[in-house]
């Protein structure tokens, strides 16, 4: 008799349950936004996907920024940022804003069309759009910071098509 051989599944070959987390969220695509911020304690600004939605009355968003990060350090002196969600085509100022380019701090402005915005935050002219914020609350969880921040101010940007990262890649969708 034949016995049919299963391949092993991903929980059998990553054991550590951290590389295992990891795994599964590479396969949940979302969308690349850049953080930034400005104010008292400088200009800082990195990539994120961990961005929501929380609430329309008041339009408030929630973004989760590592706790190592010179950018979450800015923005917790700061009490403001900038959601910039990127489009087709911005893979490399997302991959600027994420580290993998020598450009770093302050420099990585250099890239892109930025302007401060009416809530006096970095705003990139060709995002997708962009939300200004004012921090309400910051919460340490694990490695990172989760922050919410309640919109006081809004701009739509082109309408092209939306960059997402699943897989670890770039996609537009």
């Amino acid at each position: 008799m034949v016995k049919l051989q299963t391949p092993p599944s991903p929980e059998e070959t990553m054991p550590d349950r951290q590389a295992l987390f990891r795994e599964a969220m590479s396969r949940v695509a979302g969308a690349v936004h850049l953080i930034t911020t400005d104010g008292p304690a400088g200009r800082g600004g990195l990539t994120a996907t961990a961005v929501t939605s929380v609430s329309d009355e008041p339009p408030t968003l929630l973004v989760c920024l590592n706790k190592s990060s010179r950018t979450a350090t800015i923005l917790r002196k700061n009490m403001a940022f900038a959601v910039n969600t990127l489009g087709a085509g911005q893979q490399e100022l997302a991959n600027i804003f994420a580290g993998r380019t020598p450009a770093a701090g302050e420099s990585r402005f250099t890239h892109g069309n930025w302007r401060r915005g009416a809530a006096g935050q970095p705003v990139l002219d060709d995002a997708l759009m962009h939300f200004e914020a004012r921090v309400i609350d910051i919460r340490p969880v694990a490695s990172h910071y989760v922050v919410l921040g309640e919109i006081v101010g809004i701009a739509l940007g082109p309408d092209h098509r939306g960059l997402v990262y699943a897989r670890r890649a770039y996609h537009a969708v």
